[in-house]
């Protein structure tokens, strides 16, 4: 297994008491797609965000590529094993495109998938000199998804991907992100209240009450 989480729990203490994950066990398998939808509110991203170690659970334990999160560096395990595709992009605005897709590897000192490959594969190789800001949405989430792939670690999470995006956007990119995890053998988590989005993929969770439950 890619990842597995045993008896995930998430309490949150102030300004009141609210458990929001409860005993979560769950087992993905290298080369599958995922998805985890419910209501706003539910708990997705913060499941999405301990699954990828940003965030630490109550109680329960996470093993990724085979390591425990609990003796392994957080930091190393998500250089090496974790690629990130966010909701709001987190491009740095006055770089390259180019620079920001190379910027996980300039960061873990390597270089493991061309930069400028993944911008083509990505249809960006014609903004690679372009800074950030000037992109649009779609593109700064096509950029995202690039910068994702560079170290390429064997583990993709993103966290709604087309959330700030129109639907005909949006369906190209949950196609692009699809097609390229399996194009280049990678285990894809997602975290999403696309219904559509969810069907694309191998298996697909809902989160209800603080508990999954396959859709």
């Amino acid at each position: 297994m890619i990842l597995k989480a045993k008896n995930l729990t998430k309490t949150y203490k102030e300004p009141s008491t609210v458990e929001v994950l409860r005993d979560i066990t769950l087992e993905i398998p290298a080369g599958s797609t995922v998805a985890i939808t419910g209501k706003s509110g539910e708990g997705k991203s913060t499941l999405l965000h301990i699954l990828g170690t940003l965030e630490e659970p109550t109680s329960g334990e996470i093993w990724i590529c085979g390591k425990s999160t609990k003796t392994t560096s957080l930091p190393l395990l998500r250089s090496e094993c974790i690629g990130f595709i966010f909701q709001t992009f987190n491009l740095l605005d006055d770089y390259t495109t180019l620079e920001n897709v190379a910027f996980p590897a300039k960061i873990a000192g390597t270089k493991k998938n061309d930069p400028m490959q993944l911008l083509r594969d990505v249809g960006l190789e014609d903004r690679a000199h372009f800074p950030a800001r000037l992109l649009s949405g779609g593109e700064k989430q096509r950029a995202a998804i690039a910068r994702a792939l560079c170290n390429d670690p064997p583990l993709l999470l993103a966290d709604e991907p087309s959330g700030n995006l129109d639907h005909a956007t949006s369906q190209h990119i949950h196609q692009l992100l699809l097609d390229l995890s399996r194009r280049y053998g990678k285990t894809l988590v997602i975290v999403t209240h696309d219904l559509e989005l969810a069907k694309l993929c191998d298996t697909a969770y809902h989160l209800t009450d603080g508990s999954l439950c396959t859709f």
